[in-house]
């Protein structure tokens, strides 16, 4: 029997409770997988488990549906790796799940959107308000989904990017000759820089930093603290390269057609429910990991505005860039959609180290 199909419905059907009541209402059991690469102990999976799960047992309760759905959680890569979420969810291995569409850009060119604006927004609440806000105006943004046989519910979003490395840096220029891990598209914020790009991701990045594949990595401050990674890179450096689009709550198209209303419904509202706490818990995440890091002896140190203002004149203009590409391949949308992310930034207050254009 298919995994999805409804069992045990049958039994109760036809029951008549003992005193004359009414037949009792068929209790409908649905068997889903729900897929993520990396393993709680980051909050984003940590809330789909909680949050996104929990909302949706309590959706259907409080509607009174006899719709019941029992998850097998497949966290940590078990089922789908890191980069390749869309695949399990593409090919029906998966009804749900986080997909980390910046290791996918192929697929999704549209979704890197943000990570061509560095320093931008620190706050991950602005950043997903706008790129919930672009899905609905660009077409081509949800076809990348649909083609794949996916829709999204929510935004992963991630605090703002910072330096971690085991030398210290007190300039843009202290980066040259420094081999740094970045994961996906983020390679880009390092041109000019004299770095070198290492290709990674927080499942590589301590024994990659230890081992000496790298001496750093861009990365976020939350996971820095939960993967524990000032222990081999204890310069900890504030350089606020934004927050960024990295992630998003996806379903499986045909799973969710198979849902009742009652039950499409209740997703839906879990994924609103995930967008709001995920940015609330990751925004606090973020500032207690730079508490705990000072705490835990890690030298952190903030990027002054006139270095992070040099690190950003040092970069080729990288919307511009990455719009010429995309028109190249046919991507009709690109340069209108980072020219509006870019007027969405400047229209919420905030004001861009460097003013990029497309």
């Amino acid at each position: 029997m298919d995994r999805r199909q409804f069992i045990g419905a049958s039994a109760a059907a036809g029951l008549v409770a003992l005193g004359g009541t009414n037949a009792a209402r068929a209790q409908q059991i649905l068997k889903f997988t729900i897929t993520c690469g990396h393993p709680p102990v980051f909050n984003w999976v940590k809330v789909l488990d909680e949050t996104f799960l929990g909302t949706i047992d309590r959706e259907l309760a409080a509607a009174g549906s006899p719709v019941k759905i029992e998850w097998t959680k497949a966290y940590g890569g078990t089922v789908a790796k890191l980069g390749a979420e869309s695949d399990a969810l593409k090919t029906s291995v998966s009804d749900a799940g986080l997909v980390s569409q910046i290791f996918e850009a192929a697929k999704f060119p549209l979704q890197q959107v943000t990570l061509q604006v560095p320093f931008g927004s620190s706050d991950i609440a602005t950043v997903s308000a706008i790129v919930q806000k672009l899905n609905g105006q660009f077409t081509e943004m949800n076809d990348a989904w649909s083609k794949n046989n996916m829709m999204v519910l929510g935004i992963v979003a991630i605090d703002g990017y910072q330096l971690v490395t085991n030398f210290p840096v007190n300039s843009a220029a202290d980066l040259a000759g420094k081999k740094i891990f970045v994961p996906g598209p983020i390679a880009n914020w390092l041109q000019g820089t004299g770095a070198v790009a290492v290709s990674g991701n927080l499942n590589t990045y301590y024994n990659g930093i230890q081992t000496g594949v790298a001496q750093g990595a861009i990365v976020s401050m939350s996971p820095v603290w939960s993967a524990k990674l000032h222990e081999v890179a204890p310069h900890i450096t504030l350089c606020n390269l934004g927050a960024q689009y990295t992630g998003s709550l996806a379903f499986n198209l045909r799973s969710f057609q198979k849902l009742p209303p009652v039950a499409q419904e209740a997703v839906r509202k879990a994924g609103r429910a995930y967008d709001a706490e995920f940015a609330r818990t990751q925004t606090a995440l973020a500032e207690d990991a730079v508490k705990n890091l000072r705490a835990a002896g890690a030298n952190v140190t903030t990027l002054p505005e006139a270095e992070r203002a040099k690190w950003a004149a040092m970069l080729p203009n990288l919307p511009d860039t990455w719009a010429s590409q995309l028109e190249k391949q046919g991507v009709k949308s690109a340069r209108p959609l980072v020219n509006a992310y870019i007027e969405a930034l400047k229209a919420a207050g905030v004001k861009p180290v460097r003013d990029w254009k497309a």
